[in-house]
């Protein structure tokens, strides 16, 4: 079995960093209240190596620590840590060898994004600042049981259609975001959660206005290269 020490030094040395930060970024979620109990979870890939630091399982989040975050392959089985990864491990892998640019994933259960998954609904791209940021719809995905990679290939297989968005609502389940980074992809979490809650809101008095595809991509197109520090 592989182990962390049979690794190099600087591969050690970023595992080290990325567990401080992924545990870290566990606090986001509590914080922009996108999770409850030991429900969801952040992982982060490495860039020196095939590996990937993510939650353990069915732990508390006041109990989180660096230390407690368990490193695997890009298959799932554990390099380092005493326990037992997220159950979503082999989902969050399946990412990460299917879309090389993809370095964080979160999934959460937030509650008004999970209320879209539960009616199979896609969260319909009527803000700004859902072209800003989804550059269009937040896309359904298939329904997957737990346990396996299938709801892995549903995320990657639902973001193929649509490539501009870093969010996906597995049906009867909840959201899972990619990024650059686990901080890109915890960002994504809390927008799809903020989206999901105003577009309810908006049912509730009306019927909204969806943005055209032209102006979706000029929004888009500005948010991503103009809008920020560069």
């Amino acid at each position: 079995m592989t182990s962390l020490a049979d690794f190099p030094d600087e591969v050690r040395v970023e595992v080290g960093l990325v567990r401080e930060h992924v545990a870290a970024l566990h606090d986001q979620l509590i914080k922009w209240g996108l999770v409850v109990w030991t429900a969801g979870n952040v992982s982060q890939r490495l860039h020196s190596a095939d590996l990937l630091v993510i939650k353990p399982s069915g732990v508390r989040y006041e109990q989180l620590t660096p230390e407690s975050m368990v490193v695997t392959d890009l298959e799932g089985h554990v390099v380092d840590g005493s326990a037992t990864p997220s159950s979503d491990v082999f989902s969050h892998a399946y990412i990460y060898r299917h879309m090389p640019e993809v370095f964080g994933v979160v999934h959460t259960h937030s509650t008004f994004a999970t209320a879209f998954a539960a009616v199979g609904r896609s969260i319909p791209c009527v803000l700004t600042m859902m072209g800003d940021e989804f550059g269009g719809p937040v896309p359904v995905g298939p329904f997957a049981l737990i346990g396996s990679d299938q709801i892995g290939r549903g995320v990657v297989e639902t973001l193929a259609e649509h490539p501009g968005s870093p969010a996906v609502l597995m049906r009867n389940h909840g959201p899972f975001t990619v990024g650059a980074d686990a901080e890109a992809a915890v960002k994504a979490a809390a927008m799809t959660e903020e989206v999901a809650r105003t577009v309810w809101a908006a049912e509730q008095i009306g019927t909204p206005v969806p943005l055209s595809d032209e102006d979706v991509a000029s929004l888009n197109d500005r948010y991503q290269h103009v809008y920020g520090q560069h």
